[in-house]
């Protein structure tokens, strides 16, 4: 066989594989632009429901009016578009991540498969939790934090004091809102990565528990980034994504102590204090072999006439 042939022959394969990646994300682009236009066709619902929380809170404060502006010409269409593509994608993403299984699947053994699947159906609910709890209990005390800062004209003895009223940008709100939504639904993903990551054998529960010091500053600047300068929403984000580190590594704890149980039932696992007996055995036979060495440099009997008289006087 010529080295042309063996060149065809390996890259058939690729091939294959690039046209099966090619089908997936053609059927995945599909997907999300089928979900685009359906979530464009209902943005202004779409919209209310995304204002619920600041009108609530503007409510509770005695604010009927819960009016948002549009500073510019074209922000309306902006707002539409925003609103049809992040609804797009959350509609699309159960048949993407489908489409990303169906792609690696043929690749994986039956048990990375059962091992992989749980994670996947995981991953979107774990997301949904986080943006949830960032719907309906962060943005609200957020919301009523910097709603705070209004205050009413007056004019006085005293002095003139200026009215200081929310007339919120449309465009603004949806960033704002879809900031939170996007990062607390990310941070909701740490036990479902961290314990993947274990029982992958990347991690493991006395790293990560050693780490601790060192992940409570990360997620002190993480809350710090991804969330609006307030001390509220960034601890909250801190207590909660801290309190997901640790269930992290109780998780990947229930993984370790999983895996060392099939290891023992198929009598693959050693303890400390085997492998410790074995390095004493072994160091053992080492120091027995280097005094047979002294005794004998060579390696074999000591057959020099010179040191051997009777060996002499028989030669003569």
């Amino acid at each position: 066989m010529s080295d042309t042939d063996e060149i065809e022959d390996s890259s058939a394969p690729l091939i294959e594989h690039l046209a099966e990646l090619r089908t997936r994300l053609i059927h995945s682009a599909i997907a999300f632009i089928i979900g685009m236009v359906i979530c464009f066709t209902v943005w202004n619902p779409i919209f209310n429901f995304l204002t619920d929380p600041l009108c609530s809170t503007m409510a509770e404060r005695g604010q009927a009016d819960c009016g948002l502006i549009l500073i510019k010409l074209q922000e309306g269409f902006f707002v539409a578009v925003s609103i049809s593509l992040f609804g797009g994608l959350v509609l699309s993403f159960p048949y993407i991540s489908y489409q990303l299984w169906r792609f690696v699947a043929p690749g994986l053994y039956k048990n990375e498969k059962s091992a992989f699947l749980p994670f996947l159906f995981a991953s979107p609910i774990m997301f949904l939790l986080g943006a949830s709890f960032a719907f309906y209990v962060v943005m609200p005390l957020a919301f009523d934090f910097f709603l705070g800062f209004q205050q009413s004209g007056n004019v006085g003895e005293t002095g003139v004091e200026a009215s200081i009223d929310f007339q919120g940008s449309v465009q603004e709100y949806l960033r704002l809102s879809i900031k939170f939504i996007v990062a607390f639904g990310l941070c909701f993903q740490l036990p479902v990565l961290l314990t993947l990551m274990g029982k992958a054998g990347l991690v493991s529960s006395q790293g990560l528990a050693d780490v601790r010091k060192y992940a409570v500053v990360g997620i002190l600047v993480l809350a710090a980034l991804v969330t609006p300068p307030d001390v509220i929403t960034q601890v909250i984000l801190f207590v909660v994504v801290y309190g997901l580190y640790e269930i992290s590594i109780q998780l990947v704890k229930r993984v370790e102590t999983k895996r060392e149980a099939d290891l023992r039932a198929q009598g693959l696992w050693f303890d400390d204090e085997d492998e410790e007996a074995e390095d004493e055995l072994m160091a053992e036979f080492d120091e027995d072999e280097d005094d047979d060495g002294d005794d004998d440099p060579d390696g074999g009997p000591d057959d020099d006439p010179e040191d051997d008289p009777g060996m002499v006087e028989t030669g003569r």
